[in-house]
């Protein structure tokens, strides 16, 4: 995917989460676009940057990859806080809570304090998920089913991009369809809510469940940043503390139908 230059998009705070690198479905190519095109003082990755799990079962690094991490290490070194909260799939990680490398802090969980005031707790959420706590060989199940859906979006998105139509995630779809997968949601939601009531914090920023959403849940402000394998997501602070979900696949596409025609070249809103 080409980068496209363009004046950057400065924002206070950015979170993101559920990256899987190292996975085939991570959509490293749009991250890639987003992190070179913003700029923040503070950048949280909220678990599931590096997928473990799935490169124990096969090992997949291309540059891309490679280029996402050292951009995010170059933000930390030059105009970015970058503090790192590990998942459920990058868990091994958790075994370095406390230290820092490359002015990358790793924690636990964290809490945020926004322009206007706001304490937000922010960490991965995977610790709310009832499967993971109860059965983690049914997760990776679910994990591999979740993958196979994955590859076939990919080719879903070929066929789309032919026709001229934009990014679209064949898995968002069929989750948000399925009564079960919504009342997983309802749930998970309602317990993070929870969870950050007792530890006294107006809100929470979480990632995970792979769905972007901020709503109040509970009597706090419930943050989820989404994923960067389905919809591309992150979530930004505004410099007057104000929350947005910004959806970089969306932003991608209205940027490619604002380029003139006389280019004679088609941009494709999605790359191979």
């Amino acid at each position: 995917m080409a980068v496209h230059q363009m004046k950057s998009l400065r924002y206070r705070s950015i979170f993101i989460s559920d990256v899987h690198l190292g996975f085939r479905g991570c959509r490293a190519d749009f991250l890639l676009d987003f992190l070179r095109n913003t700029e923040c003082e503070y950048l949280y990755l909220v678990g599931d940057i590096i997928d473990v799990w799935e490169m124990k079962n096969r090992m997949f690094w291309p540059q891309e990859h490679n280029n996402v991490v050292r951009t995010i290490l170059g933000k930390a070194k030059h105009d970015s806080k970058v503090i790192y909260i590990p998942g459920n799939h990058d868990e091994m990680f958790r075994e370095y809570v406390g230290m820092e490398f490359g002015n990358v802090s790793v924690q636990q969980d964290a809490i945020h304090v926004t322009a206007d005031g706001k304490r937000l707790l922010v960490l991965h959420g995977d610790e709310f998920d009832s499967v993971m706590q109860v059965s983690k060989w049914l997760a990776k199940l679910g994990s591999r089913v979740y993958d196979w859906l994955l590859y076939c979006n990919r080719w879903v998105n070929v066929f789309r991009r032919k026709l001229g139509f934009p990014y679209w995630s064949l898995a968002a779809y069929l989750k948000h369809k399925a009564k079960s997968a919504v009342q997983f949601i309802g749930d998970y939601e309602e317990a993070v809510a929870k969870e950050t009531l007792k530890r006294g914090a107006d809100g929470v920023v979480c990632g995970h469940i792979h769905h972007a959403e901020i709503a109040m849940r509970g009597g706090v402000l419930y943050c989820n940043d989404g994923d960067w394998v389905e919809s591309c997501t992150a979530l930004i602070e505004r410099h007057d503390g104000t929350l947005e979900i910004l959806n970089w696949a969306e932003h991608i596409a209205a940027r490619d139908a604002r380029k003139p025609a006389a280019t004679g070249r088609k941009h494709a809103a999605v790359p191979a």
